[in-house]
């Protein structure tokens, strides 16, 4: 009978460990700052002038929320899981626009999608009590 008490409890104990991810994160004021930060600079993204020093300051923000984030703690997982499309979005527009020069065009339709994606981020951020 004791082991089974025992097998419970561990049961029991290992099962809590996973509630906190179901745990959402609370408001937070720099972040909610930040995210408007970063869809102010994807608003203000200039397709016709120099777009590498403009998608380093999104990426640059992008990162300053990661990493702030992340030192808050592992309850942080949820708006960290709502970032990270829009990272890899502008990761892969970072690389582009470090080979060289791009398009208008390619620059005009990742915008948009950053756009969506800021929006996105920032209803989710800015949503929570």
């Amino acid at each position: 009978m004791r082991k089974l008490i025992v097998i419970g409890v561990v049961v029991m104990l290992t099962g809590c460990a996973n509630i906190q991810s179901w745990i959402p994160s609370f408001w937070d004021a720099n972040q909610s700052a930040k995210i408007t930060d970063v869809q102010l600079a994807v608003d203000r993204l200039d397709c016709s002038s120099n777009t590498l020093a403009q998608v380093v300051v999104i990426r640059d923000n992008l990162r300053w929320f990661e990493l702030y984030s992340r030192s808050k703690g592992a309850v942080q997982q949820d708006v960290l899981k709502v970032v990270a499309p829009m990272q890899e979005t502008v990761e892969d527009m970072y690389k582009r626009a470090a080979q060289g020069p791009v398009s208008k065009t390619y620059c005009e339709l990742k915008q948009r999608i950053m756009q969506q994606q800021a929006a996105r981020a920032a209803a989710a951020v800015q949503g929570r009590w």
